[in-house]
């Protein structure tokens, strides 16, 4: 698939790329570790979406919803959701 992922993938993880529409790529972080609530399977989280036509990357508002356009410097190794800063007054 036409994508570059620009993190190195913390360690016990790696990045899955699939198809998810026409010219756009969702990316998956893969935790290794097994775990006993879905039978001992590796488990994996959306860490965004990239556009291959517009080279852009977008967080995941879900793994079915494509979030805000992010800049690939603003992102984690873990997800590209910018978190919200919580400003109380």
């Amino acid at each position: 698939m036409d994508y570059q992922h620009s993190h190195t993938p913390p360690k016990g993880y790696s990045y899955e790329a699939t198809p998810f529409k026409r010219n756009v790529i969702a990316i998956w972080i893969r935790h290794h570790r097994r775990y006993d609530y879905n039978l001992g399977d590796e488990v994996r989280s959306i860490w965004g979406f990239y556009d291959t036509k517009t080279k852009t990357y977008y967080s995941a508002v879900s793994a079915s919803i494509i979030g805000e356009p992010v800049s690939l410097d603003q992102t984690t190794p873990y997800s590209a959701t910018i978190p919200k800063e919580n400003v109380s007054v």
